[in-house]
């Protein structure tokens, strides 16, 4: 039998090393990726968010377009251009025109509101108050006060906003953008 042979500490030291390095790599990985890891998710945050956001709304998106007092008892409809400040990612773009809506007072002090592009083509429609009605100018798109369509051009009728009054008489309109060419309202 041959005796044992004495443990050198030479026969550890590689061990010891390999989990010295490795653990120092695994530590340095981590401190030098923790910055990099966060400083990219900073400077794609903006990104990341909504494309575009618009001061001044309420929390709920709506914004105040016109006093009730403006608006004709008798249900003509006015024409509001909605303005407002746009946030885009890094960038603030003051007084910025949203979009334009018609406003009618129905009785009892509602409020209805339609978008004024039309769901053909995405032109502006016309009120013809000689008529009673929206034509849109570029191909003969009619609708009646309500919104229908009188003719077979367009997809369906105006697009409907959702509107509010408050306490104070100032009305509320949630501006959207709807698809167009399709049969169905579908925002975008």
């Amino acid at each position: 039998m041959e005796p044992a042979a004495p443990s050198s500490d030479s026969e550890s030291l590689p061990r010891r090393n390999f989990m010295a390095a490795a653990s120092s790599v695994l530590i340095g990985s981590f401190v030098a990726l923790t910055p990099l890891v966060t400083g990219i998710a900073f400077f794609l945050n903006p990104l990341l968010k909504r494309r575009a956001n618009f001061k001044g709304s309420d929390g709920e998106g709506f914004f105040d377009i016109a006093k009730l007092s403006d608006l004709p008892d008798d249900g003509t409809p006015l024409r509001f251009v909605l303005r407002a400040d746009k946030v885009d990612a890094w960038n603030e773009f003051k007084d910025q025109t949203i979009g334009t809506v018609y406003l009618r007072k129905m009785p009892g002090d509602q409020v209805i509101a339609f978008n004024d592009t039309c769901p053909h083509l995405g032109c502006k429609v016309e009120y013809q108050e000689g008529h009673q009605s929206f034509l849109c100018p570029c191909h003969a798109s009619a609708f009646k006060l309500d919104g229908e369509p009188t003719n077979k051009i367009p997809p369906r009728g105006l697009d409907h906003l959702e509107c509010k009054t408050d306490s104070q008489g100032q009305v509320w309109v949630k501006y959207q953008e709807f698809q167009c060419g399709v049969a169905k309202q579908e925002a975008v």
